[in-house]
This record gives C-alpha cells, sequence and structure tokens, in this order.
C-alpha cells in the first residue's frame, strides 16, 4: 500500500544517526517520507541531519531539517513554528531521542538522572505542548512515542534512570491518548527490544575494540529467534502507529523486541555474566 502517509506533516525529533549505518530516527524520517509524508526532523548534529535529509530527497521525498536541542523549550518552540510555516500544519509526532546512563538508584548521580529525564522525558513533554495544538486545529493527529522494554523489566543490568524515564514515557502516552481521543489525536508508544544500531556500536566499540563482534554475537544470541532487530523493525510499526490503518489504535503499547520479554531470563544476562555489565548499560532503543 504505497503512500500511506500522503500528504502528512511528519514531525520527528533525532533524525539523524550517531554513527554509521541506520538509526531509528534515520530508519523511520526516510520510511515516513517513502510513504508520502513531508518530513520536518529536529537533531543536535546538523551533519547527521543533513545526512537523513540528503538521503530522503535522493529517494524524492520532502524533509526540512532544523538544528536544535529538544530538551529546550525555545529549541522546540523554533522548530514547530518552522515546521507550521513551511508545512503548514503538524499531523503526526514521532519523539524518538534517547539515552541511558548505567547505575542503580546509590551509584547514579543527581546530574546524570536531571540528563536522562530531559533527554528521554522533558523532549517529548515540550514537543507535545507545541505539537498538540497544531494537530486539534488540523482536524486530529497521531503522536508516536519509542520507550523500550527496559520500562516494563528487567534487563539485567542497573540503569534506574533509563528505565524510570522510559516507564514514565510510557504513562505518559496513555495519558496524552485519552485527554486528547475526542480531538482525534491518538498516541502510541513503542517498546523496542535488543535493536543492533550505531548507537549501540559506539560504546561497545569505545570500552572492547575489537571485541565488538563478539559482543554483538552474545547479544543476537540473547535473542529468542538469535539476532537482534534492527532500526527498520522500529520504524515499519512507527509507520503502522502514524497510518490510518491505525485508527482505532490509541494508548497502546507495541512491543518490538522478537519475543525476548516473554523469556524468563533477562535479556541483558549472559552479556552482563560474561562482560562485568559496561557493555549491556549499553541497551537503547
Amino acid at each position: 500500500m504505497p503512500g500511506r502517509l500522503e500528504d502528512k506533516v511528519a514531525f520527528i525529533t533525532g533524525i539523524g544517526s550517531s554513527g554509521p549505518g541506520w538509526g531509528t530516527g534515520k530508519a523511520i524520517a526516510a520510511t515516513f517520507a517513502a510513504e508520502g509524508a513531508s518530513v520536518f526532523g529536529l537533531d543536535k548534529s546538523e551533519q547527521a541531519a543533513a545526512e537523513t535529509k540528503a538521503i530522503i530527497e535522493q529517494g524524492g521525498g520532502r524533509c526540512t531539517v532544523f538544528q536544535g536541542d529538544a530538551t529546550s523549550a525555545a529549541d522546540v518552540g523554533r522548530a514547530v513554528d518552522l515546521c507550521a510555516g513551511i508545512y503548514g500544519r503538524v499531523d503526526i509526532l514521532v519523539n524518538n531521542i534517547g539515552i541511558g546512563a548505567p547505575g542503580g538508584v546509590v551509584e547514579q548521580s543527581e546530574e546524570s538522572w536531571d540528563e536522562v529525564f530531559a533527554v528521554n522525558l522533558k523532549s517529548a513533554f515540550h514537543t507535545c505542548k507545541r505539537c498538540i495544538p497544531l494537530m486539534i486545529d488540523g482536524g486530529g493527529g497521531a503522536i508516536v512515542n519509542i520507550a523500550s522494554i527496559a520500562a516494563v523489566r528487567w534487563v539485567g543490568v542497573p540503569m534506574i534512570s533509563y528505565a524510570s524515564s522510559k516507564a514514565a514515557m510510557i504513562q505518559m502516552t496513555k495519558h496524552i491518548a485519552l485527554q486528547h481521543a475526542r480531538q482525534k489525536i491518538r498516541a502510541n508508544v513503542i517498546l523496542p527490544g535488543l535493536i543492533h544500531t550505531p548507537m549501540i556500536v559506539e560504546p561497545l566499540t569505545k570500552h572492547y575494540g575489537a571485541d565488538v563482534p563478539r559482543l554483538l554475537d552474545i547479544r543476537d544470541k540473547a535473542c529468542p529467534g538469535g539476532k537482534m532487530g534492527d532500526a527498520h523493525d522500529v520504524a515499519y510499526a512507527a509507520l503502522y502507529l502514524a497510518s490510518d490503518e491505525a485508527k482505532f489504535v490509541s494508548g497502546a503499547e507495541l512491543t518490538v523486541d522478537g519475543g525476548i520479554c516473554n523469556q524468563v531470563a533477562a535479556p541483558e544476562d549472559s552479556l552482563n555474566a560474561a562482560n562485568d555489565g559496561r557493555a549491556a548499560a549499553a541497551v537503547r532503543q
């Protein structure tokens, strides 16, 4: 079904990859553009955003990017105003950015806790605050938030701020879905499991260098099917939730994890045991 997002405008945070390959934001943006959406991307990295924009335009799609910080109300406001000025509206909002930090409540610093919550949750607060009024004016819209399976289960290593912020993202999504249902705004949340993206490879490379292939293999084997997912698995889930095919789906949690949450063992147990937890702390959406 080509053109599933034809004539829609999608505002996406974090559309640039943190390294070579496909991050989830990059994959979501390219997938949405291929399905007819006009994409507006907000990213801290001008270079990474420009790469995604080039890919979209090479495929005949439409994309505008804005370099800014999604944790800043001022930057988000300027980005949303620019999007509305260029495209006239916002139909779809995807909150994709996220970071993590290892440690439990005893080990983690207050500064680290605040940073993780700012990136993972406050950024979505800012974008929803600015985009929802535009969606109301336009007759409705779809919000897709990216959380993590860490929001609903132990993943084998302490990451309390990451897990807590992603759990809060789920409840924020449900609250928005119910409050704005009569205004024809849907809000849903995706819970990715172990996904192979540049955001995973970079911290593994930093800590383990040439051992990265072995560690990626351990992560693959932790998945029921023997292989991690990739960014496009998340992108296709986001495409469904953003499209009119999901017109009666709101307040839902869509788990994209290859079945790992159905296992008794935590997905990171083997990785944690083999590598003292540092690589396990690289879990991201």
